[in-house]
């Protein structure tokens, strides 16, 4: 909890992620108590509306996605919200926002703009003396398009600020059950002697989604899966669940071990990536419709089998998936460990093996599949059984785990950026990245089609079962 007074000041304070996102989880932070007097958010948009009216904005986006709303506490939370018009890419609007501001509060600027609009907020942060000492940036994804453009947007934010200033936001990093990979991992000693290729014989990864790209087709036909949740999100789910103990949990430790995992990563062989792109059913449209492209190759599926070159994981494959339009939103890492090395109840008991499952959404929990004998007077045979731990059920309803955008939020104000990404970690999933894109455009790859709402292409599957191994089924 921090009792130091800050100011939030969020450009694109109008826009979607704000009334989904930032807004209620600043509410819902007010509420916890970690928003102090004189602290302040304050809303930065194109549109012409008074302060007034932008808390009027404010309360609806509150009562709409911020759960249970007390009127008090919401009143209380409004008279600390002000608004000013201004344009970021010209000098309207600055010189009010720097009257408004206090030199002794922490400063935190909210970049939820899109991100051709960064270089012009950065510059004129600075042309206008906004920037303190303890200023700090968040900047949204996509974080580039591809290396060059990553770099360069690097270049340009690191000429006007620190890179201790800087927090890159993958909001997957600030989901309770993802940081708990870590505590998994290096608070048990049950894991950790196990956690390597000698007994480990895959690693499933899995981001699920039942929703289409909806409004996004414009920047989903340029992005698709690779660019907008496998360079990211996915790869940052591969570095929590491959990566060393770090020296201690602190930021540049654990983003120095996750760096290490990404450069550890081998190409990725053409046999082993799997594009897809759904078509209509049940009413809706399929994905060459929404970006209105009938001859669209841009993929909502993708499924890869990768390789890290270390003595930890060599010859353990990871297998990774994410897609629109799937049977049920699901997002899971599986850990697969090896057969026993011999089986003392014969042939007739079976392949059995254990598997712990981290559920990310929905009912975020772990489960570890262990192998124990079937009840019953017909001799020794063995099934799998879950060991089964809900959160919810496990904790209480008291331990309700805050949205990530809360706890994100709360840690670019305490200047913590252990769950935010450093710009050589974002480089260096560009460049492998980039050779796997630029490769299926030279070979002219084209998306194999699937049916909306089942588990993406056949070819996902065979991915697998030509190693004799399948996927966990995508079960909501």
């Amino acid at each position: 909890m921090t009792d130091k007074a800050f100011e939030l000041v969020v450009f694109g304070g109008t826009g979607d992620l704000a009334r989904r996102k930032i807004l209620p989880a600043l509410f819902k932070r007010f509420c916890a108590g970690q928003m102090p007097e004189p602290s302040r958010l304050i809303g930065a948009a194109r549109s012409d509306m008074s302060s007034a009216e932008y808390r009027r904005f404010v309360s609806d986006a509150v009562a709409e996605f911020g759960g249970a709303v007390g009127k008090d506490e919401l009143a209380q939370f409004l008279r600390q919200i002000t608004y000013v018009p201004f344009d970021a890419r010209g000098d309207a609007g600055w010189q009010e926002l720097a009257e408004m501001l206090d030199p002794a509060c922490i400063r935190a600027f909210y970049f939820s703009v899109g991100p051709g609009l960064f270089k012009d907020l950065a510059e004129r942060l600075h042309a206008h003396g906004l920037v303190t000492e303890d200023s700090r940036i968040v900047v949204e994804k996509p974080f580039g398009h591809d290396l060059d453009t990553a770099r360069a947007l690097n270049r340009v934010l690191c000429s006007h600020f620190d890179e201790r200033q800087i927090y890159r936001i993958d909001h997957y990093l600030g989901k309770e059950t993802v940081q708990n990979l870590m505590a998994v991992r290096f608070g048990n000693m049950l894991f950790e002697p196990l956690w390597n290729s000698q007994y480990i014989d895959h690693i499933q990864i899995t981001v699920a989604e039942t929703v289409g790209i909806g409004g996004r087709g414009a920047y989903y036909e340029k992005a698709g899966a690779m660019r907008d949740m496998m360079q990211n999100h996915l790869m940052q789910l591969l570095c929590l669940i491959a990566m060393e103990p770090p020296a201690k949990f602190e930021p540049d430790a654990v983003r120095d071990e996750k760096l290490k995992v990404i450069r550890a990563l081998d190409p990725v062989e053409p046999h082993h990536i799997v594009r897809g792109q759904y078509t209509q059913a049940d009413g809706c449209a399929g994905f060459r419709d929404e970006v209105d492209n009938p001859r669209s190759k841009t993929e909502s599926f993708i499924a890869l089998k990768c390789h890290l070159s270390n003595w930890r994981w060599a010859g353990t494959p990871f297998y990774l998936r994410t897609g629109k339009r799937l049977k049920n939103r699901d997002s899971q890492i599986t850990v697969v460990f090896k057969d026993t090395p011999h089986s003392i109840f014969g042939q007739d008991a079976g392949r059995h093996n254990n598997e712990l499952t981290i559920q990310l959404q929905p009912n975020e929990g772990i489960t570890l599949d262990v192998t124990i004998k079937k009840p019953g007077q017909g001799g020794m045979q063995l099934i799998d059984v879950p060991l089964d731990m809900s959160f919810a059920e496990a904790l209480g309803p008291g331990a309700d785990a805050p949205d990530a955008y809360e706890r994100l939020i709360m840690d670019v104000i305490r200047g913590n950026q252990t769950l935010f990404m450093r710009n050589d970690e974002v480089e260096a999933a560009w460049a492998w990245t980039d050779p796997i894109i630029r490769g299926w455009e030279a070979r002219g790859d084209v998306p194999k089609p699937y049916d909306a709402f089942t588990s993406g292409p056949d070819g996902a599957l065979q991915l697998l079962r030509r190693d004799g191994r399948e996927w966990r089924g995508i079960d909501g």
